[in-house]
C-alpha cells in the first residue's frame, strides 16, 4: 500500500502554475537554490531512487509528502531531464549563483588592461561553455568537433567584442566607466553566438514539437530558433542587473575615503554585491519565459513545407492551432 491517493501529486510537473510568472519563478528558485550544489552526490542518487519509485507508485509506505517534494528538489536540480545523468556539479543551474558569482566579480574588477579582458572573459566563456553542455539536449548531441567550434567561436566573439569595445568606443568617449561596461558588452556578444553553436542540431535537425496533450506530431527548425532566442535573451538578462549596475555603484563610492582605506577589499565587495543580485536574477531570467514554448502551425506552414506535411500526416489532417516544445535553459 502507498501514499493516500488525496496526498499524491505529479512529481514530473512543476509544484506551481507555470502559465504565470510568479509560478516559474517559484519554480526556479525550487531547483536554482545554491545550496543545493553543495549536496553529497550519495544523498542525490537516494533522490533519484524515491523520485522514480515514487513515478512508478512503488514507494515505500511510510513514505512521507515531504520527502518526495525534497526528492522531486534534488532530482530536478541535479539529473539531466532528457537522460536522467547526473549533471556536473558546475554546470549546474544552481551553481549559477556562486560560479558567476566569483568570475562576474572579477571581470568588473580586473577590466583595466587588455590581458586581464582576454583572461577572464576566457574563464567566463570555459565556464558558459561547461553551462551549455551541462544543459544541452539529449536528443541532438553535438559531436567533438561542433563543441570545439563552438567554444573558439564564443571566445573570439568575446574576445573581439570586448577589446574593439575598450581601444575604440572607450578611448573615443573618454570617460572612464565606460571601461567597467567592456565586460557585459562582451558577455552578451559571446552568448549570442555560444548558445545557438552549442545547441545547432536541434536548428539543422529540427527539434520535435508536440499537440497540448504532449504527444510529439513532429518536428521544426523554426522552434528551436525561438526557443534559443529566448535562452538567450534570458542569459543576458541574469547577468545584466550586476554587470550593468554595479559598475555605477563602483564608480560612486569607491573615490570615498573610507573605500580608499580597504582597497583590498573591493573585490569582496563586489562579488558579494553580484552574488546578491544573481541569487534573484537566476530564477528571475529562467522565469521570463514559459518553458514550454507555444509556436503557432500557421508559421510552421508558412516556412517549413516539409514538416508541415508530415504533421498533417501524423494528425490525420487536422493539425493543432499551436504547437509546443521546451526550450531548454
Amino acid at each position: 500500500m502507498t501514499m493516500s491517493v488525496e496526498k499524491r501529486i505529479d512529481i514530473t510537473k512543476p509544484l506551481w502554475d507555470q502559465s504565470t510568472f510568479m509560478g516559474r519563478f517559484r519554480h526556479f528558485a525550487f531547483i536554482s537554490n545554491p545550496l543545493l550544489s553543495l549536496v553529497p552526490e550519495k544523498e542525490l542518487y537516494e533522490a533519484k531512487e524515491l523520485y522514480l519509485k515514487y513515478k512508478a507508485g512503488q514507494e515505500p509506505t511510510d513514505t512521507k509528502l515531504d520527502q518526495v517534494i525534497k526528492a522531486k528538489q534534488l532530482y530536478e536540480s541535479a539529473f539531466h531531464p532528457d537522460s536522467g545523468e547526473l549533471q556536473n556539479v558546475f554546470g549546474r543551474m544552481s551553481f549559477q549563483m556562486p560560479g558567476g558569482c566569483l568570475i562576474t566579480g572579477a571581470m568588473l574588477q580586473w577590466y583595466r588592461t587588455a590581458t586581464a579582458v582576454v583572461f577572464w572573459q576566457w574563464v567566463n566563456q570555459s565556464f558558459n561553455a561547461l553551462v551549455n553542455y551541462t544543459n544541452r539536449n539529449a536528443n541532438s548531441p553535438l559531436t567533438t568537433t561542433q563543441m570545439g567550434v563552438a567554444y573558439v567561436s564564443a571566445m573570439s566573439a568575446a574576445m573581439t567584442t570586448a577589446l574593439i569595445f575598450k581601444f575604440g568606443v572607450q578611448k573615443k568617449t573618454k570617460n572612464p566607466i565606460l571601461a567597467r561596461f567592456v565586460p557585459f558588452v562582451a558577455v552578451a556578444a559571446s552568448n549570442w553566438v555560444n548558445i545557438p553553436l552549442m545547441r545547432q542540431n536541434e536548428i539543422l535537425l529540427g527539434l520535435e514539437i508536440e499537440d497540448e496533450n504532449g504527444k510529439v506530431i513532429g518536428k521544426s527548425q523554426i522552434a528551436p530558433v525561438k526557443g534559443i532566442s529566448q535562452v538567450v535573451t534570458s542569459r543576458i538578462v541574469m547577468c545584466a542587473p550586476g554587470m550593468l549596475l554595479l559598475p555605477v555603484i563602483m564608480e560612486r563610492i569607491e573615490p570615498k575615503p573610507w573605500m580608499q582605506r580597504i582597497k583590498w577589499a573591493h573585490i569582496g565587495i563586489q562579488t558579494a554585491i553580484v552574488g546578491m543580485f544573481l541569487t534573484f536574477m537566476v530564477p528571475t531570467a529562467c522565469a521570463i519565459f514559459p518553458q514550454r514554448c507555444k509556436l503557432s502551425i500557421d508559421t510552421i506552414k508558412r516556412f517549413e513545407k516539409e514538416n508541415y506535411e508530415e504533421i498533417l500526416k501524423n494528425t490525420d489532417g487536422e493539425p493543432p492551432q499551436y504547437v509546443y516544445f521546451n526550450k531548454g535553459l
